[in-house]
């Protein structure tokens, strides 16, 4: 039975929905507008749920609008200079001597492709159960699981071809 979406309780939900946001975008102010663009748009009018708990709720918008977004930037034009184009092509491997931070990993999570972020997203970084993030991404416990493990494996390739992972 559809249970209309308690904005108190949603709100309880900041702290989660922004660490989201944060490993999708990888941007911590975009991260914070994303949260607050998700939050004015389905808290702009009663949203009624049906068998989902806010927290799958908000990810899916949460992801919605992340979506939203890329395809929107996908459209205009990316103006860049040649100064900006050299930098960029100029790779630094960092040090051997560089530690493991969670900025870092983070990165990394940023990069992956996006049922894979968006899977280890809900797992290792909002902690929820395999059931919890099955819901939340509408996929079943078994999708989760295949996700999340092709995911860590991508991102603990990339981290030891960064050389900030030890080889294992």
């Amino acid at each position: 039975m559809p249970r209309r979406l308690d904005p108190d309780a949603a709100i309880g939900h900041l702290d989660r929905l922004y660490a989201a946001a944060r490993a999708l975008c990888g941007d911590a102010h975009l991260a914070e507008d994303l949260v607050q663009d998700t939050y004015a748009a389905v808290l702009s009018r009663p949203r009624w749920l049906s068998g989902s708990d806010e927290l799958g709720y908000l990810l899916r918008a949460l992801r919605n609008r992340w979506r939203d977004e890329l395809r929107s930037r996908a459209r205009r034009p990316q103006p860049a200079s040649l100064d900006d184009a050299g930098e960029h092509l100029r790779a630094t491997t960092p040090s051997p001597e560089a530690t493991l931070d969670g900025a870092a990993v983070l990165g990394v999570v940023h990069e992956l492709p996006s049922p894979y972020r968006e899977t280890v997203v809900a797992i290792d970084v909002l902690g929820l159960s395999y059931a919890e993030g099955g819901d939340a991404l509408g996929v079943p416990v078994g999708t989760v699981m295949s996700r999340l493990h092709r995911g860590r494996s991508k991102v603990a390739e990339r981290l030891r071809s960064l050389d900030l992972a030890p080889a294992t």
